[in-house]
């Protein structure tokens, strides 16, 4: 399997081998499609029944073929190889592919964690096999520490090891605590995969604001709009 996010953003390109088979949790996402058309088959995904036994409707991709994925705007796609062991725990909203023979299981939060974080389950892929991976901006891979602990904004964590010590906490003095989202404090080994996109709504509004003065200028002066940027 060829995975390739061609510049700009905004889609993925994905070439299927002969001997490939994907499975595709957003159908709806595929724009356009080479390939036998009988080589596409929908089904459900059924997560054991730990998620309320609700259901999704996943595509079957077997190749050679080729398709195009569209991207919510601000997302990437990256492909994550997931070995036999692999003891990761997503957010399984962030899975978007994974590769035919892998294993999937959930696993249950603590009920405290979940109230807060509004998760009740991750999900922990064995491979070995491709992960497709969504996430807000790029995807950053940091590696824990057994002592020092490593805080994570509860909207940017995408996946963590389960055998990791894991509590929701803030970190920094009385104002920083007072004014940050609720952090996942995490120690242990090995990767946390975490997504770098900003989610600062008063950033975004800061650097898209032109200021009074430009308004006013673009306003008054003859051709304002077209000279001042």
């Amino acid at each position: 399997m060829k995975l390739t996010t061609p510049p700009p953003a905004g889609h993925v390109k994905v070439e299927l081998d002969a001997a490939d088979v994907l499975h595709v949790l957003h159908p709806k996402a595929i724009t356009a499609y080479q390939g036998a058309p009988r080589s596409r088959e929908d089904r459900f995904l059924d997560i054991r029944g730990a998620l309320r036994k609700k259901r999704w409707i996943r595509s079957r991709l077997q190749g050679p073929s080729r398709f195009l994925m569209g991207l919510p705007a601000g997302y990437s796609l990256e492909a994550i190889e997931i070995p036999e062991n692999s003891n990761l725990l997503f957010d399984f909203r962030h899975v978007a592919l994974f590769s035919d023979g892998m294993v999937y299981h959930a696993r249950i939060l603590k009920w405290k964690t979940a109230w807060i974080t509004r998760e009740l389950v991750r999900i922990k892929f064995s491979g070995p096999g491709t992960l497709g991976v969504l996430s807000a901006g790029d995807l950053a891979t940091i590696q824990l520490h057994p002592e020092q602990p490593l805080f994570v904004d509860k909207n940017a964590l995408v996946a963590y090891p389960e055998d990791a010590e894991i509590r929701l906490s803030v970190y920094g003095n009385t104002l920083a605590s007072q004014h940050m989202n609720v952090q996942w404090e995490l120690k242990g080994r090995g990767p946390v995969l975490v997504q770098t996109g900003s989610r600062d709504t008063e950033l975004e509004d800061k650097l898209s604001d032109d200021g009074w003065f430009k308004r006013i200028l673009r306003e008054v002066l003859p051709f304002g709009s077209v000279y001042i940027k």
